[in-house]
């Protein structure tokens, strides 16, 4: 064997070794929309109603600077980053009373990534295995060891792999599959990059996909016997061009060649949210005018197909996802939470309380963080709107679009500097 070789397999060995000492728990919350990237907590034994004023505060802290990147809890540990001090951080915090533990500047940020709409990350680490994977604004990626901050590997999504930076900064969270991990850098090489997730060499690059990226995290999913993965791109070109259109993409996770794409729910501004998938249908929609439509994927001896099947124009999900309960979607709409039939596209009822914002799912409830600074606790019923509690936090500068999470009995709530934790077991 070539020593190069030999001392890189005992490398990864040992690396391999060391991570598996930390690993996320049932009720942790490991990634961007938990631990099935669908918004789904598995939490039970929760409060099904809140007093006036909210839920009991556990502790706050304001000191994990600005962003919108919302939260990985695992192992007792939480992991997010922000600007502080002038400067992009990753950092990890102690569960049990938010105190730092440890926070790096991540090697490949240059500029600190700042934006009139709100400075700071976007995406949401992800947490595998004893490693953490985080996507700044302005393209790097960082792999690091989740117990020391150790630093293991980094990318540049730009830099590395020719990608342009969306208008409003790279905001999607690292996605694992298998052995790699699922980054989108876009750009005329290939908009989606699988790596290595203990080196970061690259495994496949999504040839003859060169689409822009945009602001989605993607889900892996299993349709007709295939691995796939499924994401929002903005297509090629300007808004006026009459390039590729933005469009939702389903690519072979081993290969990543395109297998479909659907257009109908994408438009040229934003396409934010992670699709929906079930029994070999994908739900998908944006906001700026556009809503949202389910595809049905067919498999023939000539591919993959995605067929259009019903479109709603009033399901205009913004940054705040959908969660699928049931067989029921819900999520939010220009200023209303709806609850809608995956199957049919029949909006059950909506309603204006919180107004528009970002959605979670627990032990029979939606917990809907409004943008506006307004919380809520919905009961996930597909009969009728039931609220359950509703409260208010501080007003920022800029509206609260980091997602809520319900991680082991606690409800974390993040705007811009500020997290604070909340005790919502009965």
């Amino acid at each position: 064997m070539n020593s190069s070789i030999f001392r890189s397999t005992l490398a990864v060995a040992a690396l391999t070794l060391t991570t598996n000492l930390f690993a996320a728990k049932p009720g942790d919350w490991p990634q961007w929309r938990g631990a099935n990237n669908d918004g789904i907590s598995q939490e039970t034994g929760l409060l099904t109603e809140w007093p006036e004023g909210g839920p009991k505060t556990v502790w706050q802290v304001d000191t994990i600077g600005d962003g919108y990147s919302s939260l990985a809890i695992a192992d007792g540990r939480i992991f997010t980053q922000g600007n502080v001090d002038g400067e992009g951080r990753i950092l990890c915090l102690k569960e049990s009373d938010g105190s730092v533990i440890w926070s790096i500047h991540p090697p490949l940020e240059t500029k600190l990534y700042k934006h009139g709409k709100g400075d700071g990350g976007r995406g949401t680490p992800t947490v595998d295995n004893g490693l953490v994977y985080v996507e700044g604004g302005g393209g790097d990626v960082t792999c690091l060891k989740a117990e020391t901050g150790e630093v293991v590997w980094t990318k540049h999504l730009v830099g590395d792999f020719g990608g342009n930076v969306p208008g409003w900064g790279f905001s999607e969270s690292p996605t694992i599959d298998g052995n790699n991990v699922i980054v989108t850098p876009g750009g005329k090489e290939g908009a989606v990059v699988a790596l290595n997730k203990l080196t970061g060499d690259i495994v496949w690059r999504s040839a003859g996909v060169g689409d822009k990226a945009h602001y989605c995290t993607a889900v892996i999913v299993e349709s007709h016997g295939v691995r796939q993965v499924i994401t929002f791109t903005g297509g090629i070109g300007g808004k006026k061009d009459s390039g590729a259109p933005a469009r939702v993409i389903g690519l072979d996770a081993e290969t990543g060649d395109l297998l479909w794409s659907y257009d109908k729910s994408a438009n040229r501004t934003a396409n934010v949210s992670t699709p929906l998938f079930h029994n070999n249908a994908v739900f998908s929609a944006s906001a700026y005018g556009t809503g949202g439509g389910l595809a049905r994927l067919t498999k023939s001896a000539d591919g993959f197909t995605a067929e259009p099947d019903y479109f709603e124009t009033k399901i205009q999900n913004h940054h705040g996802g959908i969660v699928l309960v049931d067989g029921f979607i819900y999520g939010t709409g220009s200023n209303t939470l709806i609850c809608m039939n995956f199957e049919t596209g029949e909006i059950v009822w909506q309603d204006r309380s919180a107004g528009k914002g970002a959605v979670t799912y627990a032990d029979g409830h939606i917990y809907l963080y409004g943008e506006k600074n307004k919380v809520a606790l919905v009961e996930a019923n597909p009969k009728e709107y039931v609220e359950k509690g509703l409260f208010e936090v501080e007003k920022a500068d800029f509206p609260t679009w980091a997602h809520p999470v319900v991680a082991n009995g606690r409800l974390y709530l993040r705007d811009m500097e500020k997290l604070t934790a909340y005790d919502i077991k009965k």
